[in-house]
């Protein structure tokens, strides 16, 4: 018969091993935010921007939401740092919002398209699912510069075979009230108009 004591060490390893088993399959699932200043709250508390409150919509559910965004990002940005940025935060989901400061600053949407490329084929080689985030630009860039510039969304998520989400202001863009004085940047107001439109082209991919 073994000693009293050797039985219960084994009955607290068993439990140990249990409970650490239980907290693992809870760990939360998580999506990775990675965009520019409109992912990033920009002139706003972190707590106020659509990202937080995303994450904090999708805790109940399981997922966690990281935000890896900064304002002022390029494309050429986001590539140089996708990859640490996913070694990292090991997300199952990527929400890519990039693209906009390089149609406002005018620069070859060739360049932007690979640079998007990259960083989708970085995700996707580490099994995450991606959601591609469209932007669109004033009017006052040119019909040929825009049209462009919306088709590029398009195209990168046939091409790869990922959603799309569009245009992230589309549901606010007709209104300057939801706008900061700079007319670019959503007001504190708006961001949850834009938490629950990211949302609904999200669900999909959470469920997968």
């Amino acid at each position: 018969m073994r000693p009293l004591s050797q039985i219960a060490i084994q009955a607290f390893v068993m439990v140990a091993l249990l409970c650490a088993a239980t907290v693992h399959a809870a760990a939360p699932k998580r999506v990775l935010v990675f965009g520019d200043s409109l992912s990033a709250a920009y002139n706003l508390a972190p707590t106020q921007g659509w990202v937080h409150l995303l994450d904090q919509s999708l805790r109940e559910q399981g997922w966690q939401v990281a935000n890896a965004s900064i304002s002022g990002e390029t494309t050429a940005g986001g590539a140089a740092r996708i990859e640490a940025v996913l070694a990292e935060q090991a997300p199952e989901v990527l929400v890519l919002e990039l693209g906009a400061n390089d149609g406002l600053r005018g620069l070859p949407l060739e360049l932007a398209k690979r640079n998007l490329a990259r960083i989708i084929a970085a995700a996707k080689a580490r099994d995450a699912r991606v959601l591609l985030v469209g932007m669109e630009l004033p009017p006052n860039y040119g019909p040929d510069y825009t049209t462009q510039f919306r088709q590029m969304y398009v195209e990168l998520a046939r091409e790869h075979d990922i959603a799309l989400l569009p245009f992230l202001l589309a549901p606010i863009s007709d209104d300057r009230a939801n706008f900061l004085d700079d007319n670019l940047h959503p007001t504190a107001e708006a961001q949850p108009t834009l938490r629950d439109h990211v949302l609904k082209a999200l669900k999909p991919l959470l469920v997968q």
